[in-house]
């Protein structure tokens, strides 16, 4: 058996038991692919040549939009392809990709992937100083950006080729590559366990990691990915995530292509949920993936009817809160379901098509994916009912894992010991297998000895109406060791007063249990990394360097306010 046809046996399997969970997980299989593959050529491209439906939707805020047809994709890059190889990119080179929501940038990582080269993902947030350290690590040899960003490159070293979207003094215009003269590109040979991802993580506790992924780990380890978002040949597919970050391949590159699926990307300046509400309705979109945070502005500027082509929807980048599935099951009669994953892997867990929805659960591991909780003291399978860290069992070692954080032994050796791969997660699962997450391993904290999970008092406290955001950490206690603190962002309009702090802290009370009150609160701009995410760590040094008897300047405390006291 050939590799695209072992390919699509293995998505074929899948596609027909995207309704029943346990069949899958007893009966999938990854596909045996050979000594090379290559997923533009083999995968690609297979189903690509002369299939003239929309593999690309782009749209644009002001109503114009870019469509090009799988078939279109693949001659296009193929032309890159040639071009870039005329100026020396070859198999093994590792190349920064730095391109917004434009076409050049899923032509640009096929043509990558056609010479096996390796795609270093790059948001264009990113400033020199971060450039200069991915460079280096990367050992980048080709980089490739808009024009309007090539001045970020001016101060940064490196023996690179630069080349642009658009002109710029010094860069090489990839646009004029669309003028060559088309040949199909032959396949180059990559084997499977070569690589062909570099991807640096967003840093939540440390300096960002450098993840490396092979010619399989995601192209064929998104499978897992497809079957969680419940993906069908023909949908239209659209993924709130920026280019730069895994999720964007996760779900606006490889699981939409594997499926073959149109990918529809919605790209606005300002975050508007009632354009996003329309182009929903009109692109006749029927799988929608988008982070809690878009979901609750969403909610917030009222849904309306359910889009009339809307099948599934689905939330990621952090766990979901309960009250959001519940809204939107009212409004548009859909469940949001819920996942789990990370840059080092495809999906791990997930609530699947046609399963019932836990509140609060993500779900149960995904097809081919080997799950297990590991208690972190002892270090041992938890069998059955229990919590402990979410760990991939390394003598099933999945396809989807990466091979390892590149040129770092330690981490490496923390990441894969005791025959586990570690994710850093802490969750629980209950008699049916569904897995709720607790915390991060680094953000879970005991008070007066019981067990804190920042994320279960967080899902509360942002059901206020005055809270934007919210992280909890441990703030230093005299008598307790430590006592959950909440630093809150506030919606727009509302002011950082005494009697805002005393709802708050009120509501919270209300809608928690005794030993997870919330004791103390304070209104701040809260730390994120490049990619969004809350940098607990910076606010928990911030208490252990800040906190008194007294209290902080700006904090609030339960105590102060005689109507909580007991």
């Amino acid at each position: 058996m050939d590799a695209t046809t072992a390919y699509r046996t293995s998505r074929d399997q899948l596609l027909a038991l995207r309704e029943d969970h346990a069949r899958a997980v007893t009966e999938f299989r990854w596909p045996e692919l050979g000594e090379r593959f290559n997923w533009a050529v083999d995968w690609f491209d297979a189903i690509a040549r002369g299939n003239e439906r929309p593999a690309l939707v782009i749209a644009e805020q002001d109503g114009t939009e870019t469509v090009r047809s799988f078939a279109e994709m693949s001659r296009a890059s193929d032309l890159l392809a040639a071009w870039l190889a005329a100026r020396g990119m070859t198999k093994g080179d590792p190349v920064v990709l730095m391109l917004g929501n434009q076409v050049e940038l899923w032509e640009s990582m096929l043509a990558i992937m056609k010479l096996g080269a390796v795609v270093m993902p790059t948001t264009s947030a990113v400033g020199p100083a971060e450039l200069t350290d991915r460079i280096a690590r990367g050992g980048a040899r080709y980089v490739i950006c808009n024009a309007a960003d090539t001045a970020k490159f001016d101060d940064v070293p490196g023996d690179y080729t630069r080349i642009s979207v658009g002109q710029a003094p010094g860069w090489a215009d990839l646009r004029t590559a669309a003028h060559g003269e088309h040949t199909p590109m032959p396949h180059p040979g990559t084997a499977p366990s070569d690589t062909l991802l570099l991807y640096f993580t967003s840093g939540t506790t440390s300096r960002p990691k450098l993840v490396e992924h092979t010619q399989v780990s995601y192209p064929v380890g998104h499978l897992s990915t497809m079957y969680w978002l419940g993906l069908r040949p023909g949908d239209v597919h659209l993924n709130i995530s920026s280019p730069g970050w895994a999720k964007h391949a996760w779900s606006c590159f490889f699981a939409p292509w594997i499926a073959e699926a149109t990918i529809f990307v919605y790209n606005y300046g300002r975050f508007d949920a009632a354009a996003l509400l329309s182009r929903l309705r009109e692109r006749q979109v029927s799988t929608f993936c988008a982070p809690p945070t878009v979901w609750r502005m969403l909610i917030n500027a009222e849904l309306g009817e359910r889009p009339t082509d809307l099948r599934e929807v689905i939330g990621a980048g952090e766990p979901l809160n309960p009250e959001v599935i519940s809204q939107v099951e009212r409004a548009w009669g859909l469940t949001i379901r819920d996942g789990f994953g990370q840059t080092e892997t495809s999906a791990q867990v997930g609530n699947t098509p046609g399963t019932p929805v836990r509140p609060g659960s993500m779900g149960r591991p995904l097809p081919g994916v080997p799950v297990v909780l590991v208690d972190p003291t002892s270090g041992r399978r938890v069998d059955g009912i229990g919590e402990g860290e979410i760990c991939l069992d390394l003598e099933q070692r999945p396809m989807s894992l990466m091979t390892a954080y590149r040129d770092d032994e330690e981490r490496n050796t923390q990441a894969m010991a005791g025959g586990f791969y570690h994710t850093g997660d802490v969750a629980s699962r209950d008699e049916d297998g569904y897995i709720t997450f607790i915390g991060r391993t680094d953000d879970v904290f005991k008070a007066s000895d019981y067990k804190i999970s920042p994320f279960e008092l967080e899902s509360v406290l942002i059901e206020h109406p005055a809270v934007a955001e919210a992280a909890v950490v441990p703030s230093p206690d005299p008598v307790r060791l430590a006592v959950p603190k909440a630093y809150i962002a506030l919606v727009p309009g509302a002011e950082p007063t005494k009697d805002t702090a005393f709802s708050i802290l009120r509501y919270a009370r209300e809608h928690l249990a005794p030993y997870q009150r919330v004791r103390r609160l304070e209104f701040f701009e809260l730390p994120k990394t490049i990619s969004g995410k809350i940098r607990r760590v910076e606010l928990r040094a911030r208490e252990d360097l800040l906190a008194t008897e007294e209290g902080e300047p700006g904090e609030w405390r339960d105590d102060q306010f005689p109507e909580l006291k007991g």
